[in-house]
């Protein structure tokens, strides 16, 4: 870490996004706390060099951000019909923040672009025929808008540069048992692929770019010595950390926050060398990290629940538990904390390990996790039906 610019930013009370001074709220005071952070980040970037294990002093980039309240909307959702029920909902509660899909699960961009790189590389899928409109609309209903961008997961670009994937013995790209394919995270043009997108959502006016699938395929230790790629000798561990570290390097002077989606249990468990996932070395190298800590997403004895799914409380609070106890310890560099929960039902968990959540399941998990101390946190349900009547508070 850079000691001068650690040293400067503590004294100016600038880490963890707030300045510790009692006229925070003054707008000219905010003006120039985010023109003080902008020039640090701006002169601190020619000085960063990738590296895992020396994550570089933070500043934010956005210390005027809001508390994120948010959920998740596909990029048909934001293009179609069902937006406007969506910022009704957004008008009408303390929810103020929407999770977009700019990159979505395939791979495709999901609006027309005019970026000749991108179209080069990638292929766009227009779902949000009007991304200018879009931005319009979202000002106007006062949400912060964040940038889905998923990474390493991406059908659309493995099958169109075979040489960015993980490909078989015949040369073929592999696929998961879903039909899923992913790009190669030691590939260099893979991360300004996915950055030059994310630098074009910036442009656009997201406030935050959301990396999603920021990691190999899952069991990628058991193909790892017979798939195809390029690689070098740095582990799967580091490779996805200085991903994460080079993101920032190359947005935060865009004056856009960057997070990252990660397993829940991540939090729970040691590095997950196989995906090459390690909770701390991602989290201390973003401005924001969001374990998906769904319950139905835990196993039976987790946080000694017999089926979490249905205790969303203790499953939640345990969660968060683990998380400030895995991040505590990185000091300064610890991130806000917004995970995603669950306003979904997990049917398929089977009669009597599931419950159908609603009002009172969405409200559990938001007490346990203010109860710990977290107060950001972002909704998922797929479909973007969200349940009606909670109290976000």
């Amino acid at each position: 870490m850079n000691m001068f610019w650690a040293l400067l930013a503590m004294a100016f009370g600038s880490f963890g996004g707030a300045p510790a001074v009692a006229d925070q709220g003054n707008p000219q005071f905010q003006s120039l706390t985010n023109s003080f952070n902008t020039a640090i980040i701006q002169s601190q970037k020619d000085q960063v060099v990738i590296d895992a294990d020396n994550p570089p002093a933070k500043m934010d980039p956005q210390p005027d951000a809001p508390v994120v309240k948010g959920i998740y909307v596909t990029a048909y959702s934001a293009g179609g019909a069902r937006m406007k029920e969506l910022l009704d909902l957004t008008d009408s509660t303390e929810l103020n923040a929407m999770v977009i899909d700019i990159k979505d699960d395939l791979g495709y961009i999901t609006y027309p672009t005019e970026n000749k790189a991108l179209q080069k590389i990638g292929k766009s899928q227009p779902f949000i025929r009007d991304i200018d409109a879009l931005m319009k609309k979202l000002q106007k209903h006062e949400v912060y808008p964040i940038a889905r961008v998923v990474v390493f997961k991406d059908t659309i670009l493995a099958k169109k540069n075979p040489e960015l994937s993980f490909r078989n013995k015949d040369g073929s790209v592999w696929a998961n048992g879903k039909g899923d394919s992913f790009v190669n995270p030691y590939s260099k043009e893979v991360w300004d692929y996915n950055i030059e997108i994310a630098k074009e959502a910036a442009k656009l006016g997201f406030k935050e770019i959301q990396f999603d699938y920021v990691r190999f395929p899952e069991g990628f230790e058991t193909r790892a010595d017979v798939l195809k790629y390029t690689k070098s000798d740095k582990s799967r561990v580091d490779v996805v950390a200085e991903f994460v570290q080079y993101a920032r390097k190359e947005l935060a002077p865009l004056g856009v926050r960057v997070s990252v989606d990660i397993f829940g249990y991540a939090a729970s468990v040691p590095a997950a060398e196989g995906i090459g996932q390690d909770f701390v070395k991602i989290s201390e190298n973003v401005d924001v990290i969001s374990p998906m800590v769904y319950p139905s997403h835990y196993s039976t004895g987790w946080y000694g629940v017999k089926d979490p799914d249905k205790d969303p409380y203790t499953t939640i609070k345990g969660s968060m538990e683990d998380t400030h106890k895995k991040l505590d310890p990185t000091k300064e560099l610890k991130p806000v904390i917004r995970p995603w929960i669950q306003d979904f039902t997990a049917s398929w968990l089977g009669s009597g390990h599931y419950v159908k959540y609603g009002k009172k399941q969405v409200e559990d998990q938001i007490r346990a996790m203010k109860d710990m101390d977290v107060h950001e946190y972002l909704l998922w349900n797929a479909s973007n039906r969200y349940t009606s009547g909670v109290q976000y508070k």
